[in-house]
């Protein structure tokens, strides 16, 4: 058996490991996740893969959430990856608040620090009218697209919370359907996996997994 092992190392030890380095790059340096789910629509739809710059933020051991060295701060507007304790799962939201900032929520628009969020309905050839609208909201002078159900959800509304030390307030852009810190609470720095800027490729589920071309490297 040892020389089975002997062998078969020797024969395959540059596949080997070349697939113990793409590990690693997945792990620590840049990966891609699937989307299974709704609640950043209209910016990322289910079929999505997007890419995960795993060191946008950190350095970290690979296969580990530890933080090699610290490389900068999620920012608001950010779309971060980060594997929820509370959820159990990977999700995929917007970061809509970061340490110290006050937020408050009434009827799906947003008062960050005092200061309320613009909001401008989308063009009406773009618009989407099947128990839903969109919105272009624009925080910090960057605009993204969000969307609410024409009937609001019981997430429309929050009272004023302030973001504590070390941990994000996020949103999905799906408004009315998304579990963000809305129903899983503030997400702690250190479940933050990286950040998405770009589809890498995308499914079509509703039409037999056919490629979306048009969302193959599509800026988010």
């Amino acid at each position: 058996m040892k020389k089975r092992l002997s062998k078969l190392w020797k024969e395959n030890k540059s596949l080997f490991v070349f697939i113990c380095l793409m590990l690693v790059f997945r792990s620590a340096v840049a990966d891609w996740s699937d989307v299974p789910t709704g609640s950043m629509k209209p910016t990322i739809v289910e079929g999505d893969r997007i890419f995960i710059n795993k060191m946008a933020y950190d350095i970290r051991l690979p296969f580990t959430h530890v933080s090699l060295i610290k490389l900068g701060e999620p920012q608001t507007n950010d779309i971060i990856i980060f594997d929820s304790v509370v959820s159990d799962k990977r999700l995929v939201k917007r970061v809509i608040g970061v340490p110290g900032d006050n937020i408050t929520m009434k009827d799906n628009k947003l008062l960050i620090n005092g200061q309320a969020i613009s909001y401008q309905q989308t063009p009406i050839e773009k618009r989407h009218t099947n128990n839903h609208y969109d919105t272009t909201e624009t925080i910090n002078g960057q605009s993204h697209n969000i969307r609410t159900n024409n009937i609001a959800s019981s997430l429309a509304n929050f009272n004023a919370v302030t973001v504590p030390a070390g941990q994000f307030l996020v949103l999905g852009d799906n408004r009315d359907n998304s579990a963000d810190s809305r129903v899983i609470g503030f997400v702690p720095r250190n479940e933050i996996v990286g950040r998405s800027s770009k589809v890498a490729f995308s499914l079509n589920y509703d039409n037999y997994y056919i490629p979306r071309s048009e969302r193959f490297f599509h800026s988010l």
